[in-house]
């Protein structure tokens, strides 16, 4: 598996530290997140998928717990839109760069705003896609908004 993808690339540049975690990638899982926090002995709430949303006319990322849903008016809200709607696969992996199961909140095609949920910030790292399938970032929080230019909102509710 190669390491050096745009988000790892996009890590480094960054200049914050992070590390990188390898997991079997089983592209048959029902939920991807879940998979992966099983599969690197990770609490889910710690381990985040990368959702891309259409608001309006912009495309926005949004970065919640693998455990938990993403709230779509509370994400239209943060990002002042009347409405949000989960991207389609095809349209996701054009604007992004990656493949669906390997989408990173870092070092996409083009900087999108970005959504971070909140329950982020209570941990002492999270863990985002790295760029690939079976790759993932592990860093602070804080780190990882300043890599990527997110925000934290209250976006994620209950599964």
């Amino acid at each position: 598996m190669a390491k050096k993808t745009p988000a790892t690339m996009a890590m480094e540049k960054s200049g914050k530290p992070f590390a990188l975690l390898e997991y079997e990638y089983d592209p048959n899982a029902p939920s991807i997140g879940l998979q992966a926090a099983e599969a690197m002995g990770l609490p889910p709430a710690q381990v985040f998928k990368t959702l891309m949303v259409q608001a309006g006319d912009e495309a926005l990322v949004a970065i919640v717990p693998s455990d938990r849903e993403l709230n779509l008016k509370a994400l239209a809200a943060a990002a002042g839109k009347k409405a949000a709607a989960m991207m389609k696969g095809p349209d996701a992996e054009r604007v992004t760069g990656y493949k669906i199961g390997g989408i990173s909140p870092l070092g996409q095609k083009k900087r999108l705003r970005a959504f971070l949920d909140d329950s982020a910030l209570s941990f002492a790292f999270i863990v985002v896609n790295g760029g690939q399938r079976g790759l993932q970032i592990k860093a602070e929080a804080a780190d990882l908004m300043a890599a990527s230019g997110a925000i934290a909102a209250k976006i994620a509710t209950a599964l």
